[in-house]
């Protein structure tokens, strides 16, 4: 029974150690320049923000075509009579002949103008927003996806090493049972244990597969394709 205990007990740390040194280290798998570098490239990519970068031109010019528009008023015309032939009127030739300049004033729309222009750039400031406002959620929405792509690289590598160190201590007490120095339920335990790790292992891979994929999906290109990483 003591000879158990001791075993169960040196599993237990052996199972522990790694996961204790993770969380420890965890903190420096975090790179800032590259998740710096992933949030442009959801911004470049993402086609939501770009239907909004859109709208912010559209109202954005908008602006510009509401100030134009007061050149509507005015109005100028060119007739030309070639080698002075006679004009459709002879008695005033100045009608269809040379420049003509005139202002056209409809007093509605001339009114309307000031408010014309408010109107846009009150929508160029709300396209704006809603930009700002989407960008933050892009921003947080990749940082999540990133963060969570750290921690399941590491529970990989944490389970992956946890599988090694269990089949390792698994190796050694095969060794002991055939020698007869523990009990079949000892060894029975172990093999269980190898079994539960690599299990656990498995369900890791699905789940990095997983938070790698939804950062390759918000970023618009996959992780191998980056140099530097």
């Amino acid at each position: 029974m003591k000879t158990k205990n001791i075993l169960v007990i040196a599993l237990t740390m052996l199972l522990l150690a790694p996961s204790l040194k993770a969380q420890e280290t965890i903190m420096d798998e975090i790179n800032y320049n590259q998740l710096e570098k992933f949030i442009q490239m959801a911004k470049e990519y993402y086609p939501q923000r770009k239907i909004l970068a859109e709208q912010e031109l559209k109202a954005k010019n908008a602006i510009m075509l509401s100030n134009v528009s007061y050149l509507d008023l005015f109005s100028a015309n060119y007739y030309y009579r070639p080698d002075e032939k006679e004009t459709i009127n002879p008695q005033n030739p100045y009608v269809t002949n040379g420049l003509q300049l005139g202002v056209n004033l409809n007093l509605g729309n001339f009114l309307q103008k000031p408010y014309q222009t408010k109107e846009a750039k009150s929508d160029f400031k709300i396209a704006q927003f809603e930009r700002q406002v989407y960008d933050a959620e892009l921003i947080k929405e990749v940082k999540n996806r990133y963060y969570n792509y750290i921690l399941q690289l590491k529970e990989l590598k944490l389970k992956t090493l946890t599988a090694q160190d269990t089949y390792s201590a698994f190796q050694n007490l095969t060794s002991q049972f055939e020698k007869g120095e523990i009990t079949l339920e000892e060894y029975t335990s172990a093999k269980t244990n190898v079994t539960d790790a690599n299990s656990t292992k498995i369900q890791t891979e699905i789940e990095f597969l997983r938070a790698k994929d939804d950062l390759e999906e918000i970023i618009g290109v996959k992780l191998v394709e980056i140099k530097n990483l």
